[in-house]
C-alpha cells in the first residue's frame, strides 16, 4: 500500500456515524423480534426486525434510519401500543452481537452473545471473548413446524450447543482480528478474507439479506493472549494470536493431510505482535511476525482405533501429480508471498517405518512441484528429526531451532511500522502519512514488511511443532525489540527471564491448540526440562496426557467432528437424506452436496502392505524407503557445499565444493543425489549418519544462516547450547495399550473433557 493511504481495514468495516454497534437489546412480539443496537458512546441507535410468523423461513429487515436514544424509546413505545392485543412488546435479553442463524430440519435458530469479557486491545480496538451465549428459535409457538422430525432436530441442536463458544473464540467490533496486523494496515488482499472466520456459514443468511455485518460478529477460533513484559526496565506489550482455519477443520484422526482443494488439517496461523508501551496520543512502534503450521499436505489418514494408541498410517496414491499439494502451497504464496520455507520435523529413521516413509513422499512432492516453479519461487524444504535429537543430552534443541528461525527470518523479514491514534476519530493512521503537524512533532522510521512465511509441521502439528514455533517466536522477538530500540543486539538470551516468560505463553498456546485438535494438552517435555522440572513429574504428566489424548480420540472425537461439521455448515441436514450420525466418515464426501449414491463412496478398499510395517497404502505402488529422496547417507564427503547467509539469493545446488572444505566451511549440505531442480535441504546438519534414533552423538555440522558457521559443532555447543534434552517429546506408552480398552469411570471421562488435574 502507498504510505499516504488510509488503512483499508478502517474504511471497509461498516460504520454508523463513525461508530460501531456494540450493545444490543432484544425485544419480541408475537409476530416479530426487534433488536435495538447502539454504539459505545450512545450516539447512534439502529433497529433490526426479524419475522416470527414463518415456520421455516428467515426474513430480516433493517431499518435504515439512525435514531437518537429518545427517538428509539418512542419507537419501542409505539410498537408496544400497536401489539397490545397479542401481548405487546416484551424484553428478551441484552446481547453483544449475533453469532448467526442456523436451520436443521425445522425452524431457524438465532445464536446470540449474552456476556463478553475484554481480553486485549490492539491500537485502541478492544478484543473480546465470549462468556455466555444463547440459542433462540425464531418462530413463535403458534407457528412451530411439524414435530415429525423432533427427535433428530433435538439431536442436531444438541450437537450445535456442544461447540462451546466460551472456549477459545474471540472477536472485535472494530478491528479485523481474523487478519494479521500487516494485512490490516496495508491494502494487501490475501484472497482468504473469511478463512479464519468460524461463523461464516452461520452469518451467511443475514449478510445476504442486509449486505453488511453491522449486527453480527466475526468469530476467530484459536488462541489470544496479551501480556505486558519488560526488558532492561522498559515495558512493552506482547500479543500472541493463533487463528485456526475453518477449512478442513476437525479432530486429530478424522482430519489428516490435505483435501482436493489444497486445504490441510490443523491449519493454524500464529502471529506475534509487539507494541511499544507509550503514553496515549503518542506514536507507537509496532512489529508483528507471522508463522504457519499445518498437516503434511498429502492424502494420508489414520483410522481411529480403540485398541491401538498409534493407529496405522494410510497413504493414498490417488494424486500422482501432487495437484492438491501444489494448490496448498499456491494458497500459502497468495496469502504470505514468497519464499515458502517448510520445516519438517518428522522422524528420519524408524524400526518400523511410519513417519519416515511419509517424509519420503513429502520430499518427492516438493521435488515435483519445484520442477515447475521459477528458481526464485521454489519451496525451501528443511528437514530435521527433532524427536531424534531431543534424546541427545549434548544437543540444545531450542538453540538449534533458533538457528532455523534466524535463517527463515533472514529470508522473509518481519513487519514494522509506527502508528498514531487520531484524537478525533480514534482510528489508526499510518504515521508515514504526509502530515506536517505530526512531522514537526515526531520523527519516524521507515516501515518494514514480511514477505513469505515459515511453515512448520510434524505428524500431528502439535507437540514438536509448538517447540519449533516457540523457537521462531524467541528469535523474532529479539529482532522486534531491536528494531523498536529496546535492545542493542538481535538476540535474547535463552536463559533470560523474558525468554522464559515467552516460553510459558507459547506453552499455553500449544496446550490450547492441542486440546482443540488432539483432545489433550501438548506434550511439553522439552519445556519442562528447560525449567528444571522434576523428571518423574514430567514423565507422569506425559503419561496421563497420552491417556487423555487416546481416550478423547477413541471415544469422543466422532461426536466432536459431527458438531464441527454442523457448526461450519460442512454438513447441512435435509429431510429424506441420511442423518449425520448414520455416516461412517466425512473424509471423502460432503453430504450437503452429494447425490444418493453416497454409500458407494464410503465403500473404500484399503490394501495392506505387510512389507512396510505400520505404513499402509491403498495402491500397489510403494516408494522405496531407502531411495535417494529425503534420506540421509553416512557420506559427508559427497555433500556439495551451499553458499552462506551473506549471499543475496537462496542457496542453490552446486557441485563445486571439495570434501576437504566441508567440515569447516560456512555451508549447509544437500545430498549429492538429491534434487537438481529443488531447494530441498536436509537439515540433519547435526549428524551426517541419521541412521540411529537413540544415543546419537553430536557430530560436526554447519548451521543455516549462522554467524558461527565457520566453527566446529563442539564450539557451537559450548558457546550456545546451555540445555540438553534426553527424551522424546511424545511419550510412547507401550504397556498401556492392552489395558485401555473401555470401562472408564465418570471421573476419568470428566477429566478428559475438562482437562483438569486428576490425581490417581
Amino acid at each position: 500500500m502507498a504510505l499516504d493511504e488510509q488503512p483499508d481495514w478502517i474504511t471497509d468495516v461498516p460504520k454508523v456515524n463513525n461508530a460501531y454497534l456494540q450493545k444490543f437489546r432484544l425485544y419480541e412480539t408475537r409476530s416479530n423480534f426487534y433488536m435495538i443496537g447502539r454504539s459505545k458512546n450512545r450516539s447512534a441507535w439502529r433497529v433490526l426486525k426479524i419475522d416470527r410468523s414463518e415456520p421455516t423461513e428467515l426474513n430480516i429487515t433493517e431499518d435504515p434510519t439512525t435514531y437518537t436514544e429518545n427517538e428509539c424509546c418512542d419507537l419501542l413505545k409505539r410498537i408496544h401500543d400497536g401489539n397490545k392485543s397479542t401481548g405487546g412488546l416484551r424484553f428478551v435479553c441484552t446481547c453483544y452481537g449475533i453469532v448467526g442463524f442456523i436451520k436443521f430440519l425445522g425452524p431457524y435458530y438465532m445464536l446470540l452473545i449474552t456476556k463478553r469479557r475484554k481480553i486485549g486491545v490492539i491500537c485502541g480496538h478492544a478484543i473480546y471473548a465470549i462468556t455466555k451465549s444463547e440459542i433462540l428459535p425464531i418462530p413463535n409457538s403458534t407457528v412451530q413446524p411439524s414435530v415429525a422430525y423432533s427427535k433428530n432436530e433435538n439431536r442436531y441442536k444438541k450437537l450445535l450447543c456442544s461447540v462451546d463458544l466460551t472456549k477459545d473464540f474471540f472477536f472485535s467490533y472494530s478491528y479485523r482480528v481474523m487478519h494479521s496486523f500487516q494485512n490490516n494496515i496495508s491494502a494487501h488482499e490475501s484472497g482468504n478474507e473469511t478463512m479464519f472466520v468460524w461463523n461464516e456459514y452461520l452469518t451467511g443468511t443475514i449478510q445476504n439479506q442486509l449486505r453488511n455485518n453491522l449486527w453480527t460478529v466475526q468469530l476467530v477460533y484459536g488462541y489470544f493472549k496479551q501480556v505486558k513484559l519488560s526488558i532492561g526496565e522498559k515495558d512493552f506489550w506482547l500479543t500472541l494470536i493463533a487463528r485456526r482455519s475453518r477449512h478442513y477443520a476437525g479432530t486429530r484422526y478424522l482430519k489428516r493431510g490435505v483435501n482436493e482443494k489444497g486445504r490441510v488439517a490443523n491449519d493454524v496461523e500464529t502471529e506475534q505482535i509487539v507494541f511499544e508501551d507509550v503514553p496515549e496520543g503518542y506514536p507507537v512502534q509496532i512489529s508483528s511476525v507471522v508463522q504457519n503450521r499445518g498437516s503434511i499436505p498429502l492424502f494420508w489418514s489414520q483410522e481411529t482405533s480403540k485398541l491401538n494408541i498409534k493407529p496405522d498410517i494410510i497413504l493414498s496414491k490417488k494424486d500422482h501429480k501432487y495437484d492438491a499439494t501444489k494448490l496448498h502451497f499456491e494458497n500459502l504464496a497468495k496469502r504470505y508471498g514468497n519464499p515458502i520455507i517448510i520445516l519438517n520435523l518428522i522422524k528420519t529413521k524408524e524400526k518400523k517405518p511410519r513417519e519416515s516413509l511419509l517424509r519420503v513422499e513429502f520430499a518427492h512432492a516438493i521435488e515435483m512441484i519445484n520442477k515447475d516453479l521459477p528458481e526464485e519461487n521454489r519451496l525451501k524444504f528443511l528437514h530435521w528429526d527433532l524427536n531424534k535429537y531431543s534424546r541427545n543430552k549434548s544437543t540444545n534443541v531450542l538453540a538449534l531451532l533458533g538457528k532455523v528461525a534466524t535463517y527463515a527470518l533472514n529470508l522473509t523479514g518481519y513487519f514494522y511500522c509506527q502508528v498514531v491514534p487520531n484524537s478525533k476519530s480514534k482510528e489508526l493512521l499510518n504515521c508515514s502519512r504526509d502530515d506536517n503537524n505530526n512531522a514537526d512533532k515526531f520523527s519516524f522510521k521507515p516501515p518494514k514488511y514480511q514477505t513469505g512465511v515459515l511453515r512448520t509441521n510434524c505428524i500431528d502439528c502439535l507437540d514438536r511443532t509448538n517447540v519449533a514455533q516457540f523457537a521462531y517466536g524467541w528469535a523474532a522477538l529479539g529482532r522486534q525489540l531491536h528494531t523498536i530500540g529496546y535492545i542493542d543486539t538481535l538476540v535474547i538470551e535463552l536463559d533470560s527471564t523474558l525468554a522464559d516468560d515467552l516460553m510459558r505463553i507459547y506453552e499455553k498456546m500449544g496446550d490450547t491448540l492441542a486440546l482443540q485438535y488432539g483432545g489433550s494438552a501438548a506434550h511439553n517435555k522439552i519445556f519442562c526440562q528447560r525449567r528444571g522440572q522434576w523428571k518423574a513429574a514430567t514423565q507422569s504428566q506425559e503419561f496421563f496426557r497420552t491417556l487423555q489424548r487416546y481416550y478423547s480420540n477413541a471415544y469422543m472425537d466422532a461426536e466432536k467432528q459431527d458438531a464441527i461439521n454442523v457448526f461450519l455448515g460442512h454438513y447441512q441436514p435435509q429431510i429424506g437424506r441420511p442423518a449425520l450420525w448414520e455416516l461412517d466418515s466425512d473424509q471423502h464426501f460432503n453430504v450437503g452436496s452429494q447425490g444418493s449414491n453416497f454409500s458407494e463412496e464410503r465403500a473404500r478398499l484399503i490394501k495392506r502392505s505387510l512389507s512396510v510395517g505400520n505404513f499402509l497404502y491403498d495402491d500397489n505402488i510403494i516408494r522405496d524407503a531407502n531411495s535417494a529422496i529425503g534420506t540421509t547417507q553416512n557420506d559427508e564427503e559427497s555433500l556439495p557445499g551451499i553458499a552462506s547467509e551473506s549471499d543475496s539469493s537462496y542457496p542453490r545446488y552446486t557441485n563445486s565444493a571439495s570434501p576437504e572444505e566441508s567440515p569447516n566451511s560456512d555451508a549447509v549440505f544437500y545430498r549429492k543425489d538429491s534434487f537438481n531442480c529443488s531447494n530441498f535441504l536436509d537439515v540433519d546438519w547435526l549428524s551426517s549418519s541419521g541412521n540411529s534414533c537413540e544415543d546419537e552423538t553430536y557430530e560436526r555440522s554447519t548451521l543455516v544462516g549462522s554467524p558461527m558457521g565457520g566453527q566446529s559443532s563442539d564450539s557451537v555447543v559450548n558457546e550456545m547450547c546451555t540445555f540438553a534434552s534426553d527424551s522424546e517429546i511424545c511419550t510412547n506408552v507401550k504397556d498401556a495399550r492392552n489395558q485401555i480398552v473401555g470401562g472408564f469411570s465418570d471421573r476419568f471421562a470428566d477429566w478428559v473433557t475438562n482437562g483438569d488435574i486428576m490425581f490417581p
